[in-house]
């Protein structure tokens, strides 16, 4: 991993660091480009402006590492919000929403997975409710066993609940295999946490190979995949995958982050793809940020730019 995206990963965790970003007045704009406002209004706008470009939009009231239960509580409660206003505005046919299980107290000692679970199933009801469904994102590789525990419990009443599979560890091909199976919705993504090579692959190929691998084990599969990438190669042998599979337009589908490649997005739709985009809104914007910055050498210049006031 280059030395850059590391350091930023690290400190995405950071509190010395967070403290110090979040306190430069013009982070703000560049933050506007990858987080869809503040409120769930906001996030409101954002939906329906992209689904006035044909593109379907999964939702993520941002918070995560949550070591508070009243907090995990409180960003439970605006997930059942935030699915209660998508219902009552008619956009649950074309939104769902992504839940971090960390931000729903998962890490808290003791009874964290009991009270993640609690939480995710409250959020799973509002949504079977609003006539949607719900993705459990992926985080660090400690959560990984914890997660899908909590994905099994959750899929015996709500079997539409979506997973979500990190290309660069090590294990993935093997999950991959296992959950490709009927009815499974499970989101493809790269991964974007610090983890170390006993886990993960070092190499930007190898994990490029690794995501090319697990895109054929899930279009071979009986279930459904989600394509979450903005690097065109992966877009392609995903395409190749689906034909290898037989599968149509419609019977998988690609995702992509708000903000990045929105030009790449539109044209996918054009083309008859499925594109579900990725929009994050609300105030603990920080550890996201940071990833995405990580993410792409251009994304830190924009920054750069910003703060230099260009």
């Amino acid at each position: 991993m280059p030395v850059l995206s590391s350091f930023l990963l690290k400190a995405s965790r950071s509190p010395r660091v967070r403290s110090a970003i979040v306190g430069i007045p013009v982070t703000r704009r560049v933050v506007d480009r990858f987080v869809a406002g503040e409120s769930i209004e906001s996030a409101i706008r954002a939906v329906r402006a992209l689904r006035a470009d044909g593109l379907t939009v999964t939702l993520d009231h941002l918070g995560e590492d949550t070591r508070d239960a009243a907090q995990a509580t409180a960003i439970r409660d605006a997930y059942i919000e935030l699915l209660t206003v998508l219902h009552r505005n008619g956009l649950a046919d074309c939104a769902e929403v992504s839940v971090k299980l960390s931000a729903l107290g998962q890490a808290l000692p003791d009874v964290g997975e009991k009270l993640a679970l609690e939480n995710a199933r409250a959020i799973c009801e509002a949504a079977a409710a609003a006539a949607t469904t719900v993705t459990l994102d992926m985080e660090d590789h400690t959560t990984i066993d914890s997660t899908l525990h909590i994905l099994r419990e959750l899929r015996q009443d709500f079997p539409w609940v979506g997973a979500v599979l990190q290309s660069m560890l090590l294990r993935t091909p093997q999950d991959a295999r296992d959950l490709a199976y009927p009815g499974s919705r499970v989101r493809l993504v790269k991964g974007a946490y610090a983890e170390p090579p006993e886990v993960a692959h070092a190499r930007k190929a190898e994990v490029d190979a690794a995501y090319l691998k697990c895109a054929e084990i899930l279009m071979a599969g009986g279930g459904y995949p989600m394509i979450a990438s903005h690097d065109s190669r992966m877009i392609a042998g995903a395409k190749w995958a689906s034909r290898d599979a037989r599968r149509e337009p419609g019977e998988y589908e690609f995702q992509m982050l708000y903000g990045i490649r929105a030009d790449l997005q539109r044209e996918l739709a054009r083309q008859g793809e499925r594109v579900r985009v990725y929009v994050p809104f609300g105030t603990d914007w920080y550890g996201y940020f940071m990833r995405r910055l990580a993410e792409r050498p251009a994304n830190v210049a924009f920054f750069l730019r910003a703060l230099l006031g260009r």
